[in-house]
């Protein structure tokens, strides 16, 4: 059985009738036809003629144009306000603006630069696996956890930041308050843990976590233009904005670089790791690479490996290579065993030479792997862990020895 032929949908009208209705009914109104369509001239259809309203406008004047033809530039032209706002804007008071030749303070320029998303973080340095019996080693030492007895005995506030209660500042307001208890009595600041006491946070029973296992170390190749600080006023990036993020503990920066400086950064989650290679009295040896403009004397090469006075007191490198270079620009190699503000240019601006770029490329026993690209960090694996904290040391967790 055959079926009923469907309904056919109305089909538009075609543009030119469409065209010479829109004209039609505007003539019978009184009003002109437009003779534009989109920009472009539009033929009058069959049977219509424009003659009415062409005789009705005054001899000599020209067609209106229905769309005006604008030019490209008027998008980047601000255009002149309208009456109302013409006037709103002469009621205001002009803002004071800087004479010619007048400084702009540059606090105020960079107050609102920081953008509200955030840094981006950097990128791993993708390393191939090791042998089946490397990996393994890796696991084991993943794994391994140290007896309690071998464990050191904790600051309270460290031992409930590490936890994850707050920050250790918190955390003594908190001890401070009476809010903390030891093994039933009320806490003091000063007061210590060991593994197997009983803490109580307002009241509630916390299980501290102990760090008993292989620290963390993230080397980081910073850049220029980074701040290896916390926290910006200015809003600038800074390197901990870069690092990826930590569940129950926190980056510890070991040194730091200043804000024209880039290359080797080192993080570990060990306060004893980094108290050891930054402390001066253990004497951890940084290289520089280091640009200058212009060239050092042999005589000033010895008075610089001998030591020369600065304001905060006499500095010298332990050695000094020299690097060649092309043209006005020298590059040195340099080792120093401390690690104050700025040191290793103010010792080149001793004798008036300008560093125009300087780069940390080791820091004890850790060198600047050639393949870490700026920006990038790398994550050491177990053996390389425990290779650092052996030549440190210290136990496997990173913890000072009790002798």
């Amino acid at each position: 059985m055959k079926s009923a032929p469907r309904a056919r949908r109305p089909q538009p009208e075609i543009r030119e009738q469409k065209t010479a209705r829109n004209d039609a009914a505007s003539l019978r109104a009184g009003k002109p036809a437009p003779n534009t369509r989109r920009g472009k001239p539009v033929e009058a259809a069959a049977g219509q003629s424009r003659a009415p309203y062409e005789a009705a406008k005054p001899a000599g004047q020209a067609p209106k144009a229905r769309f005006k033809k604008r030019d490209p530039l008027d998008e980047w032209q601000t255009r002149p306000p309208s009456g109302a706002a013409r006037g709103a804007q002469a009621a205001k008071p002009a803002a004071a603006t800087p004479a010619a030749g007048q400084p702009v303070d540059a606090k105020k320029r960079q107050a609102k630069r920081r953008d509200d998303a955030p840094a981006t973080r950097a990128k791993r340095l993708r390393v191939r696996a090791g042998s089946q019996k490397e990996v393994a080693i890796q696991r084991q030492l993943r794994d391994k956890r140290l007896p309690a007895d071998q464990l050191n005995a904790e600051r309270l506030q460290k031992a409930l930041a590490f936890t994850g209660y707050g920050s250790r500042r918190d955390m003594e307001e908190a001890i401070e308050a009476g809010r903390v208890s030891v093994n039933g009595k009320i806490a003091s600041l000063g007061d210590k843990v060991n593994m197997g006491d009983e803490v109580r946070f307002d009241g509630k029973r916390v299980n501290i976590k102990w760090p008993d296992r292989l620290p963390r170390i993230v080397i980081y190749h910073k850049q220029e233009g980074e701040l290896v600080s916390r926290d910006d006023p200015e809003g600038r990036t800074t390197v901990f904005e870069r690092l990826p993020r930590l569940d129950n503990s926190k980056w510890i920066a070991i040194g730091r670089l200043d804000f024209n400086t880039s290359g080797l950064l080192i993080f570990t989650t060990s306060g004893d790791l980094a108290n050891k290679m930054m402390h001066p009295r253990f004497e951890v040896e940084r290289e520089y690479a280091v640009r200058v403009i212009g060239e050092l004397t042999d005589e000033q090469k010895k008075e610089l490996t001998k030591g020369i006075e600065l304001d905060d007191g006499p500095a010298h490198f332990s050695r000094m290579v020299d690097g060649g270079g092309e043209g006005s620009n020298h590059w040195y190699h340099v080792i120093i065993k401390e690690g104050r503000n700025r040191e290793v240019r103010r010792m080149f601006e001793y004798f008036g030479l300008t560093v125009s770029r300087l780069m940390r490329v080791r820091f004890g026993a850790v060198t600047l792997p050639p393949r870490l690209k700026r920006g990038q960090f790398y994550e050491l694996n177990e053996t390389e862990v425990l290779g650092i904290v052996k030549w440190a040391g210290l136990r496997m967790n990173g913890q000072e020895k009790n002798f």
